[in-house]
């Protein structure tokens, strides 16, 4: 009798095992296509295939989310494209190495057939960030083949990348052409690997679909960890003036462009997620560089960046923390005011854009705008910026009260209530100001002026009653524009001093009113002073006086004046003649409280004054009640006053508004009468030159320093365009082009020592650097040598060095030790 036989649970046959294989092979060519289709494309400039990277609306991806994005599109079995003819030959060997490799499938002999088949590769797909030489390297192939699809290509890929752009434009150390050499190298081998491995690990991802991206956003950020320079705590490690060249090349080709702004589109929403739920700041500082990099485009507030790339952009900048938007703060402190303002038009750009798309009203608050909100936040930065950049006295600031103020001695509706002292906290101070230890008022010149950072069309449409709401509960959910108080016009912020004013006052006019049902008092709920008109000041002063000592908090109530023996209600008519005739009896000058300037009309304390220390309280007393009860007052103080009100001591520099008689004696006795006998001399000696040339005519102060002294300010990139060459040299030399490598990478001061080697100064002058017309001329062939000079002809006679290194060593030589005759 025939037995069956026995097969082990589990055990599947043969033909099922073949079967299965077979299906997983099948699976993992389709997934590998679309990988493929994902990060190469198909070659087709016109390709309509969303899912295409040669479609001119694909947004690029790095490469795994590009494996999860292809297990996606196998799943619903999607469009896949045929290779292009342009792109044929690699295609088809890699399918046909596909199609043949169901029983050899190995990745690395896949990886080794495929380097052998695309032999030079022009495509660039291993760059995983961007260097100025490698962008100038793709651009220069790109316009050789008249096509910037592989440009468009790397750049799309790059910017849309946070871990590629965090990684692009380092300040790198030099390296020998060996070292070069060998890590270039190291990293195509790493960068095949990785890609590889993203391909061949996509089908196992089936089991998983749910995985996230977002554990190996930024990885260990190890690319050229090893090769960058030590940097400080405000330092930052992205080449910023390679950035800015590069744009300046690229922004010109639309296409480019395009790609720019289809990056940033991607970029923004990865970056934003990073930034408020993985801490990737904390991590990795130079997280910062990628935000550095995106400011230096200067078309960003073009109308193609303002509908959907910048507020996406913004809404991921203003998720920066502190430190690192102080950080921010400190390096575009450094930038001219030119470049301060481009960043602040940008910004300011998207908000009245946003402003005038929208109707905003009482139900429709612009307070809801994320876009609005966002790109407030981020001009909050260039607004520090141009407050650290410009002219700041952070020292000569007034101590503070050693007496500090009394406190009522009743109780407050909150302590009743069982609540904390209101404002224990003390007034509320931008957290950003903390951070970076500089206040505005620290600042009495900004790079550009105050006034370029309101924004009259938001002002407009604010609903200031909520905006203080918002800005007095303090949640995190409403954005008010008081904590920008930079947009907001005078007019604006006094309508919130208004309603914080106005609030206080009702405040206490309830407090009164608790206080007479607690305490069974019949307390006044209104400041009231009642005064006779030709005893004001000491009928106000001494009520005024009583309360201050007794219970300051009634100075917050509304006042409320009533003049002896005259019927009438103060509805704010009253209060304000009270004020009018109050200043005009405190500064009378027959009262000797102040002096006044008759040549600037403006009054200041006498030192000599008899009056007491109580008297000039009470008197900032009065000036403290007009402002809370929104009341306009006829005194002339000069400026210095009020910052020593907000806590700035006075300076020498304030002496001009208060005491230009005193100024002017000063100085012309310091620049003047002390030196009349030796300027005369001088002056006689230089007309003997001059007298009769049209100077005084031509040239202000200012550009006679020049002509005399030459310029500080040093562009470099001017020199070398205007520069020519000679015995043999040409722009396009070698050695020429390694020079001007060096020659960009010096430091300020050795960039001076040059110029003084070659010029025999180191001004530029009028008119910068590319006025200069320097020569370079060829100085024989290899030698130990140094370079030499004719300073007269600003020429450079230079050595056909062997090597960029020798070259530099030789150049650092000559130009620091070129004190002297006869160096060669």
């Amino acid at each position: 009798m025939a037995t069956a036989c026995k097969r082990s649970p589990g055990e599947p046959h043969s033909e099922n095992i073949e079967t299965s294989r077979m299906k997983r092979a099948a699976a993992k060519h389709l997934i590998e296509r679309y990988y493929h289709q994902l990060t190469e494309g198909c070659g087709n400039e016109a390709c309509t295939n969303e899912f295409c990277a040669s479609c001119p609306t694909f947004l690029r991806m790095d490469n795994n989310a590009a494996a999860i994005k292809a297990l996606e599109l196998y799943k619903i079995n999607a469009k896949l494209c045929d290779p292009h003819p342009s792109k044929k030959g690699t295609s088809s060997a890699y399918l046909e190495n596909n199609s043949k490799g169901a029983h050899n499938n190995s990745c690395t002999d896949r990886k080794m057939n495929k380097k052998e088949m695309q032999g030079p590769r022009d495509d660039f797909k291993d760059v995983t960030y961007l260097t100025e030489e490698k962008v100038y390297e793709i651009l220069e192939l790109c316009r050789e083949k008249e096509d910037f699809s592989p440009l468009i290509r790397v750049i799309g890929r790059v910017f849309s990348s946070a871990e590629a752009l965090v990684q692009s434009f380092r300040k790198a150390k030099q390296h020998t052409k060996e070292e070069l050499k060998s890590l270039q190298g190291k990293d195509e081998d790493k960068d095949e690997d990785e890609k590889e491995k993203a391909a061949c690990s996509a089908a196992a991802m089936e089991e998983d679909s749910g995985a996230s991206s977002s554990s190996s956003r930024l990885g260990d950020n190890t690319q050229g960890d090893n090769n960058l320079q030590k940097l400080g705590p405000d330092e930052v490690s992205v080449d910023i003036e390679a950035v800015r060249r590069v744009y300046n090349r690229l922004l010109s080709n639309e296409k480019i462009e395009t790609a720019f702004l289809n990056a940033l589109v991607y970029l923004s929403p990865n970056v934003e997620c990073d930034l408020t739920y993985h801490n990737v700041y904390s991590r990795d500082p130079n997280y910062l560089n990628l935000f550095i990099i995106v400011m230096e485009n200067s078309n960003l507030h073009s109308p193609e960046y303002l509908e959907m790339a910048l507020p996406l952009f913004c809404k991921a900048m203003s998720k920066l923390p502190l430190a690192a938007q102080a950080k921010l703060v400190r390096l575009w402190s450094k930038y001219s005011a030119d470049q301060i303002r481009r960043m602040m038009e940008t910004f300011q750009q998207l908000i009245t854009y946003k402003v005038i798309s929208n109707e905003f009203n009482s139900r429709n608050l612009v307070n809801d705008d994320d876009a609005i909100v966002a790109a407030s936040k981020c001009l909050k930065m260039v607004y520090y910026a141009n407050v650290v950049g410009g002219d700041v006295d952070t020292d000569h600031n007034e101590e503070e009260d050693e007496e500090p103020i009394p406190e009522s001695s009743e109780l407050t509706l909150q302590e009743l209530l069982g609540e904390e002292r209101r404002n224990k906290k003390g007034p509320r101070v931008d957290p950003l100001e903390t951070e970076l230890g500089v206040k505005t008022i620290d600042c009495r010149k900004p790079l550009i002026s105050f006034e370029e950072f309101i924004n009259e069309p938001l002002n407009d449409v604010l609903e200031m009653d909520k905006d203080y709401t918002f800005f007095k509960v303090e949640t995190e959910n409403k954005f008010s524009f008081m904590t920008c108080p930079f947009i907001l016009n005078a007019v604006t912020k006094n309508l919130g001093l208004y309603y914080d004013n106005r609030i206080r006052m009702y405040s206490e006019r309830r407090i009164t009113v608790l206080y007479s049902l607690v305490q069974g008092q019949q307390l006044n709920p209104y400041l009231r002073l009642k005064v006779r008109r030709d005893h004001i000041i000491d009928d106000a002063l001494v009520r005024l006086e009583m309360i201050a000592m007794e219970n300051p908090a009634d100075l917050k109530k509304q006042l409320y004046v009533e003049f002896e023996g005259e019927q009438g209600v103060d509805e704010g008519g009253v209060s304000k003649e009270f004020f009018q005739l109050v200043v005009e009896e405190i500064f009378n000058p027959d009262i000797g409280m102040f002096t006044y300037d008759e040549s600037t009309k403006l009054f200041w304390f006498n030192p000599s004054s008899f009056e007491t220390e109580g008297q000039f309280t009470l008197i900032g007393i009065v000036l403290g009640l007009a402002i809370y009860n929104n009341c306009i007052l006829d005194v002339h103080f000069p400026m210095v006053v009020y910052r020593k009100l907000m806590g700035k001591k006075g300076t020498f520099r304030d002496l001009a508004d208060s005491h230009p008689e005193f100024v002017n004696l000063y100085a012309d006795y310091i620049l003047n009468k002390s030196v009349e006998k030796q300027f005369k001399a001088f002056r006689r000696g230089f007309h003997m030159v001059t007298n009769e040339s049209p100077l005084k005519y031509l040239f202000r102060p200012e550009e006679i320093e020049l002509l005399i002294c030459g310029s500080r300010n040093l562009d470099f990139q001017a020199l070398e365009e205007t520069t020519e060459y000679d015995g043999g040299y040409t722009r396009d030399s070698l050695i020429i082009r390694e020079f001007w490598e060096i020659v960009h990478s010096f430091t300020d001061e050795q960039k001076r020592l040059f110029l003084q080697f070659t010029t025999g100064t180191d001004r530029a002058p009028v008119g910068g650097l590319g006025k200069l017309k320097m020569i370079i001329a060829k100085n024989g062939p290899d030698t130990e040598r140094l370079p030499t000079s004719h300073t007269c002809f600003n020429v450079l006679l230079l050595p056909e060095y062997s090597s960029k290194e020798k070259l530099k060593e030789r150049l650092l030589k000559a130009i620091t030790y070129a004190k002297g005759f006869g160096m060669l």
